[in-house]
């Protein structure tokens, strides 16, 4: 039996961050208050400390678009690392079958 996942909202994620701040960062406390799992409400205060949870004062937008901009950079940078690795294989062939 699969679980469904809840989705939360912006504004919600953001009042929990709050009431987690208001309860001197007790996360297990506030978690129960509001009736949803420790382990999702620490993420969110991780990602708050981080500057990357939207709708809270301390998110980032200028942090958020520079780690889509390394993930889409790395993205590239696989790909050309195995084009080259393909490539090299093609010249080792080519180059065996000349001489």
């Amino acid at each position: 039996m699969t679980k469904k996942r809840t989705e939360y909202s912006e504004s919600f994620k953001a009042e929990a961050i709050i009431k987690v701040k208001e309860n001197q960062g007790n996360i297990s406390q506030t978690a129960k208050e509001l009736g949803i799992p420790m382990n999702t409400l620490a993420n969110w205060q991780r990602k708050d400390n981080g500057g990357q949870l939207k709708g809270t004062d301390s998110y980032n937008p200028e942090l958020m678009a520079a780690l889509d901009e390394i993930k889409d950079l790395k993205k590239k940078l696989k790909i050309a690392q195995e084009e080259r690795e393909i490539l090299k294989k093609a010249t080792a062939y080519f180059a065996n079958e000349e001489g």
